[in-house]
């Protein structure tokens, strides 16, 4: 180098070195430097950014869930990924057949074949269209039951494997003791509403979780459209209810239901990566929204399998309140009952005392009634009396007058008194005999 403070660089095109002064070089580091921190900078920010919106998005609150109550849960452990309200009870409505499937995989074969009552042919109001008398295989009362949510297959089934409908509910109540659904009442074999018939999300994933375990309903849930037919050659086509079927390929199966009293009810199993989750959903206002609420909670199952995001669960004062009441209308309690009971006791006991007082206090008056009507007819015995006395001395008062005129009359002789004195004797006699 000529020049200490020089630096020379070569060009790459003309190679003809140049020379660069220090003081420039120093300023072109720092200015590198300064570009450099900048950037690093907006790049961390963006980062941040990125990943508390993501945050914000992926998270799901318990106002962003409309159903009453929901639980989403690891299929191979059990274990709650999140939950709104999983203890809130509530009615099962349809969801009511999973566990009546249940029961009839477990006691009968799929071939038997069951004759068809005039009880279970009118249940209402959803059927398949089986008539009193017709003969079909379990398997086939299965996927009408599941598919299409008939109530005349799930009552045919009932009377087919117990007898009867009520003692077919004995046996649902004990299989859900046993699976652990112990916040589950069951009254019927369809899941219509009634006193005492009540279920819980938490529960209703247990026997999700049970019901896949069997290949042949697992099977059935998964099915679109399949064709039915009977001993006699009769045949049906039968839709499935679960709309999901059609848009999400990685569902394994789930079982609908609807009434006035339960709203939209829902509960499935689906598969994201390499795990199986079960939601379910009880209480929805609107049937699209368990399709929505199904594939956002799938989601969330997923994430936090992943480590994303924490294990939550929501309670709601306001759904347990209006749930308050339907508990106390549908399933009170025998310490509620009793406690009823003796306070309606009291209210009654209290008026009848007061009735008895009452009739009581009126006794003495119609007793002084009765008297004084008793004494009219002696009044008018008196009455009767005193006008005898009356005559009878009128009678006198004429005979006295008679005596006066005899007196004072000329003398027509001692014999004409003598007549009028034997006259007043006898009258006088007449009146003490009538006297």
């Amino acid at each position: 180098m000529k020049n200490s403070d020089e630096l020379r660089v070569m060009s790459n095109e003309s190679r003809i070195p140049r020379k660069i002064p220090l003081d420039s070089v120093d300023s072109l580091s720092f200015t590198l430097v300064a570009i450099r921190h900048y950037t690093l900078r907006v790049t961390l920010f963006l980062f941040l950014l990125i990943t508390l919106h993501s945050s914000l998005v992926t998270a799901v609150y318990a106002d962003d869930i409309q159903s009453r109550s929901a639980v989403v849960m690891d299929a191979a452990t059990g274990r709650v990924l999140y939950a709104k309200n999983p203890e809130l009870r509530l009615m099962p409505a349809s969801t009511t057949k999973l566990m009546t499937a249940l029961v009839v995989i477990e006691k009968v074969k799929l071939t038997d074949v069951v004759t068809v009552s005039h009880r279970a042919a009118n249940a209402a109001p959803t059927r398949a269209g089986l008539r009193a008398g017709d003969k079909v295989t379990i398997e086939t009362l299965l996927y009408a039951a599941l598919m299409k949510s008939a109530n005349d297959a799930a009552v045919a089934l009932a009377e087919g494997v117990a007898g009867s409908e009520e003692e077919f509910v004995q046996l649902m109540n004990r299989k859900a003791l046993a699976i652990g659904a112990n916040d589950t009442h069951f009254i019927n074999a369809n899941g219509l509403p009634g006193k005492g018939q009540y279920i819980t999300a938490y529960d209703l994933s247990k026997i999700m979780r049970h019901a896949i375990k069997y290949p042949v309903l697992k099977e059935i849930l998964g099915t679109r459209i399949t064709e039915i037919s009977t001993e006699t050659g009769k045949t049906m086509y039968i839709k499935n209810t679960n709309k999901l079927l059609w848009s999400d390929e990685d569902l394994l199966g789930g079982k609908t239901g609807y009434t006035n009293q339960a709203r939209h009810c829902f509960v499935c199993a689906g598969e994201r990566g390499s795990e199986t989750f079960i939601v379910a959903l009880l209480g929805s206002p609107r049937r699209d929204l368990l399709w929505k609420e199904t594939e956002e909670l799938m989601g969330v199952g997923s994430r936090v399998m992943n480590s994303n995001e924490e294990p939550v669960v929501y309670l709601t004062r306001a759904d347990y309140d209006t749930a308050s009441v339907t508990k106390a209308a549908y399933t009170p309690r025998k310490e509620i009952r009793a406690a009823k009971k003796q306070y309606k006791g009291r209210k009654t006991k209290k008026p009848v005392v007061t009735a008895k007082k009452k009739v009581t206090k009126k006794k003495p008056v119609m007793t002084a009634k009765k008297k004084v009507t008793k004494k009219k007819p002696v009044m008018t015995a008196r009455k009767k009396v005193t006008k005898k006395k009356a005559v009878v001395t009128a009678r006198k008062k004429v005979t006295t007058k008679k005596q006066l005129a005899g007196n004072t009359k000329s003398s027509q002789g001692i014999a004409e008194v003598q007549k009028t004195e034997e006259t007043n004797v006898a009258e006088k006699g007449n009146n003490g005999n009538e006297g």
